[in-house]
Formats: structure tokens, sequence, C-alpha cells
């Protein structure tokens, strides 16, 4: 062999043993790549199903869908092997972008049968809107755990008070002080945007907790919803706009397809919920649904 060959077959010899053997595994053979297609496709058919159960719900029972989008699109985002404290930003953030859409057409509904009060919309809505506000602008310093653990315990309280019988008292009016007020509905604003649910969820036991009429509460907390998404989507767009390892067509911490694919779902499927919400026992679909939220929201806070 000619020296100039002998060397030419030396240099390529060493530069293969410095390339780093791939470990063929049968975990990275049998795990799917992110934009696999048959792993799309599923997701995608997924994120129906989510906004067709989300929508059904929220005509069945009056909560918003973010109670069943966040936990499933938590399930979900984890499929596309995006990194574990990304995972909770974008499903709270998505999640409240589809509440937009739908929130506007329950408020319009509620406002035409006569179910929204004025004079609470005034003292809560600035309250409730600079609350989510702040929720979304600091989820950029809030670890994705530490927004699994606030859903996971907010989510379980509420299952309690879905499955206990009587409605829980606490006076028979709101607080005289508008301070007070305002103060309870920044918070009630704040930790809706960190759990990425809209504002029945919080708002209605509240208010009824003051004895509020039921449905004025359920009509009212329809249009502070859209004053708790609207500010927290803002938030965690700026918040999430330079983080990396989003998703493809992410818009900051909102996925931009989920949220196309979502939320005509609910937006279809929410009449048909309060269509068979005459037909169906009230208490046992309470005490159904408490018991799904109280598993997804141990499963959250174990992690």
């Amino acid at each position: 062999m000619p020296p100039a060959a002998t060397a030419s077959h030396l240099r390529q010899g060493s530069a293969n043993a410095q390339q780093p053997t791939k470990n063929l595994t049968l975990e990275t053979i049998a795990t799917p790549s992110a934009f696999d297609g048959s792993l799309l496709a599923a997701l995608a058919a997924g994120l129906v199903l989510t906004g067709i159960v989300s929508g059904i719900l929220a005509g069945l029972l009056g909560v918003g869908g973010g109670i069943v989008i966040v936990p499933t699109l938590f399930w979900m985002l984890t499929l596309l092997h995006l990194p574990a404290e990304l995972v909770p930003h974008l499903a709270v953030a998505t999640s409240l972008a589809v509440i937009i859409p739908t929130s506007i057409s329950s408020a319009t509904a509620h406002r035409r049968r006569g179910n929204f009060d004025a004079s609470l919309f005034r003292l809560w809505g600035p309250a409730i809107f600079i609350g989510a506000l702040i929720g979304g602008i600091m989820s950029s310093f809030i670890s994705g755990t530490g927004l699994r653990l606030v859903f996971g315990v907010v989510g379980l309280l509420v299952a309690i008070n879905m499955a206990i019988p009587k409605t829980l008292v606490v006076s028979a009016a709101l607080p005289a002080s508008n301070g007070l007020n305002r103060l309870l509905a920044s918070i009630i604003g704040f930790i809706s945007s960190l759990m990425g649910i809209g504002g029945g969820t919080l708002s209605v036991p509240t208010l009824t907790a003051f004895s509020f009429p039921i449905h004025r509460a359920v009509g009212t907390s329809a249009s502070l919803g859209l004053l708790i998404a609207l500010p927290a989507v803002a938030g965690f767009i700026w918040s999430g706009w330079t983080v990396a390892n989003r998703p493809p067509l992410s818009l900051g911490y909102v996925s931009l397809p989920a949220v196309l694919i979502i939320a005509p779902m609910s937006f279809l499927f929410a009449p048909l919920g309060a269509r068979i919400a005459h037909t169906l026992n009230p208490r046992r679909l309470k005490l159904a649904f408490a018991l799904f939220l109280a598993l997804t929201s141990m499963r959250m806070l174990l992690g």
C-alpha cells in the first residue's frame, strides 16, 4: 500500500474511532420521536377528545373546562419528551387561551338570561384582572413543580367542596368593605391564572359561601372568567417568549395547535352538556366529577 494511502487509511480509522457508538437499547428503539406522524395523529385525536369532554362537563356542571384541560394537557405534553419543568407552564397557558372563546360564549348566554350582576362585575372585575395578570407574569419565576402543586392542592379542595352535600355558608352577604372584596377577587384571579382555570371554579363557591344567588354567581363568573383568561394569557406569552425547547407554533407558553383543536370542540359540545344536565341526576354527576378531580389532583401532587 502506498504511504499516502496508508496515512489516509489511518486518519479515517482514527476518525471512526473518535465517533461515539450509539447504544441501541430497547428504550431508544421504542421511544417515538416528538415529531413522529403516528404520535402526532394520536395527540391530535386526544386534543379533540379533550375539547369534547371539557365542553360537555362545562355544560353539565358549570365548571370551567380548564379543570379538565390542564391535567389532560399535562399528560399529553409529556409524550413529546419536553423538559419536565416546561410542561406545566404550557398546559396552564394553553388552557387559559382555550377559555377565552368559551367564556365569551358562556357570558353572552348568561347575560341574555339576566344572570349577570353588573355591580359585582364592576367591584370584582378590575381586581380579578390585575390578580390574573400578576399570576401570568409571575409564572416565569415559578417552577413547573410549583404550578403542579398549586393545581393539585386547589383542585383537591374544589373536589372536596363539590362532594359536600350542603353549600358552605360563611356569611349572609358579601363583605361590606370594598377593599376586602377587591382583595378576595385579586386572590381568585391570581390562583386561577396559575391553575389555568376560568372564573367559575373558584368564584362560584366563594360567592355562594357569602349567600350570593347561585344563578347570578354562575352567570357573573362567566364574565369574570374572561377577565382572568385575557391578562393571564398575555402574561404567559410574555414570560415564555424567550424560553427554549418549546413545541413548534407556540406563542410564549401557549401552544397554538392545541388551542385551535380544543377550543372549537369545547365550544360546540358545551350546549350538549347543558341539555344532558336536565336528564341526569346532578348530584351523582358532581360526585363522579369530584372523584375524578380528587384522583387527578392527587396524581399531580405526587408528580
